[in-house]
């Protein structure tokens, strides 16, 4: 998500005065606090855990959920200006974090910090984001159509493996009902942040330990690229270009790339777990007619012995230092208990981060994830923290993936043109 960013006094003022009316001053007292929800079609589940919590605790929980559009940011800004902040509200990214610089509690000491591997910790301000679901980024697989080509997923952890699966299952196409082997999209204009960010991600944090920063600080320090693991990358989207359906590739969008999927004509495709909502609802009826096939990940092997898939919270919610601090910890930790798990992971459809939560929801994405937390094969999302730039993907990266999608570009141009862009980024 993209916040915009307010660049002087005059237009955070210019909000404030936009203030709702209906939106309540924050309460003075100790048995009240609001949190402001950046995901609004996940309100009803929020506000049914608030009033769980106030008859248990006696605290009132005032939840404020936005979206369709709203600048999210923008409006905080403007709260600030007010004197009208939440104790506990979202932020998305790096960006947002940096609107709040020494605002934000640290949470270090919290019990749930040490339960998940998913908060966000800033260098300087320690632990200031609460993460409450998980989203993962890997190459998701329908298991029947590897069963029936007789591929053991667990084996797929090279790029040799799984290029020889790829080329198994090409083989078999037309027996398994396939359109292609891969449901891969490159378009530049719609789908840049899904290769711009997503898939260029994997390059800079797969199979990695989460703390590891290497190609992130080269990234960072003039847009520097590591030559060898690009090459390896380079090679292993190659095999993505070769098998993906040509039909999709640099012109689909990302609703038939799920369609496609859901509907058995891809044994692989290039998204992330956010995909099973739309599995199991907008396309539903696709998915029952192809058999509600179970589905998993594997890595983005693209070099020998890379084992983990990328995982993090897609925001997290943040504790405001001048607010109710203790009732916000409070119900920041009632939320990673049993009851309140429960709500937002068989009824919001989360997929709990914390390691203690034997909770699954029915999300078919869900199961894959815990099991990989669970084993601690997971890598860090890298490309949403400070110094990864604003726009990366959608004005440099993303194209870059589309001209080599399209063969203007081959794997060696790939990866200079990809060099030059990220240099001349980073220079600006």
């Amino acid at each position: 998500m993209k916040k915009k960013v307010f660049a002087t006094l005059l237009a955070v003022s210019m909000i404030a005065s936009m203030v709702p009316a209906a939106v309540s001053v924050q309460a003075a007292d100790g048995d009240s606090i609001r949190l402001v929800n950046g995901k609004i079609e996940v309100d009803a589940q929020l506000k049914k855990l608030a009033e769980m919590y106030e008859k248990e605790t006696g605290t009132k929980v005032e939840i404020e959920s936005m979206g369709g559009g709203i600048d999210i940011q923008g409006t905080l800004k403007g709260y600030y200006q007010s004197d009208n902040m939440p104790d506990i509200f979202v932020n998305g990214s790096g960006a947002d974090f940096a609107n709040w610089t020494d605002m934000l509690v640290d949470m270090s000491d919290q019990e749930w910090a040490s339960d998940t591997d998913a908060a966000y910790v800033d260098e300087s301000q320690g632990t200031i984001g609460f993460p409450y679901t998980t989203e993962a980024i890997g190459l998701a697989y329908n298991k029947d159509i590897l069963d029936k080509a007789g591929i053991d997923p667990s084996t797929l952890t090279s790029p040799d493996a799984i290029k020889e699966a790829f080329e198994t299952i090409d083989s078999k196409k037309d027996e398994l009902g396939l359109t292609a082997v891969v449901g891969y999209g490159a378009e530049p204009v719609n789908l840049y942040w899904s290769t711009g960010n997503h898939l260029f991600g994997t390059y800079l944090d797969e199979g990695l330990d989460r703390d590891d920063t290497t190609y992130i600080d080269m990234l960072n320090d003039g847009g520097k690229l590591d030559e060898d693991r690009f090459t390896d990358f380079a090679n292993f989207v190659g095999l993505l270009n070769q098998y993906s359906d040509p039909a999709l590739l640099v012109s689909g969008t990302y609703d038939q790339q799920i369609l496609n999927f859901s509907s058995g004509k891809y044994a692989f495709v290039t998204q992330g777990s956010w995909i099973g909502a739309t599995m199991v609802g907008d396309d539903a009826d696709a998915y029952k007619e192809a058999g509600n096939f179970e589905v998993g990940m594997i890595p983005y092997a693209f070099e020998d012995g890379q084992d983990t898939i990328l995982t993090s919270s897609p925001s997290w919610w943040s504790v405001y230092k001048d607010g109710n601090v203790e009732a916000a910890e409070a119900f920041l930790q009632w939320l990673t208990t049993d009851e309140a798990q429960e709500v937002l992971v068989k009824e919001a459809g989360f997929v709990s981060p914390f390691k203690s939560c034997t909770i699954v929801g029915e999300d078919p994405f869900a199961q894959t994830i815990t099991d990989y937390q669970k084993a601690g094969k997971t890598s860090a999302w890298h490309w949403s923290i400070p110094g990864f730039k604003e726009g990366i993907a959608q004005n440099y990266t993303g194209q870059v993936f589309a001209d080599y999608a399209s063969g203007s570009l081959d794997e060696a141009g790939f990866v200079k043109t990809m060099q030059q862009v990220l240099e001349s980024a980073y220079a600006n």
